[in-house]
C-alpha cells in the first residue's frame, strides 16, 4: 500500500456514520459477488454494508440500484 492510500483509509476510518450520510453514503451501495446454494449470485449492499437484495445476474443487481435512485459505488 503506497502511503496516498494508506492516507485515504485513515481518512475513511475517521469517519462517523454521520460523516457518511453528509456526504450522501445512504445513497450509495455496492455489489458483490457471493454464493447462494452453490450458485454464483449478486447481492446488493448498502454503504454501511447492509444487504439489501440478492439477484441471480449483476446486470440484475446492477439494474435494482439504480431503479432505487441509489448511486453504484466500486468497493475494493
Amino acid at each position: 500500500m503506497n502511503d496516498k492510500s494508506q492516507t485515504a483509509e485513515n481518512f475513511l476510518r475517521r469517519l462517523s456514520t454521520r460523516d457518511f450520510k453528509t456526504m450522501g453514503m445512504n445513497q450509495m451501495a455496492y455489489i458483490r459477488e457471493i454464493k447462494v446454494d452453490g450458485q454464483l449470485s449478486f447481492a446488493v449492499h448498502a454503504a454501511d454494508g447492509t444487504q439489501l437484495a440478492v439477484n441471480d445476474s449483476a446486470e440484475h443487481a446492477m439494474a435494482s440500484v439504480l431503479n432505487n435512485d441509489m448511486y453504484p459505488v466500486t468497493v475494493h
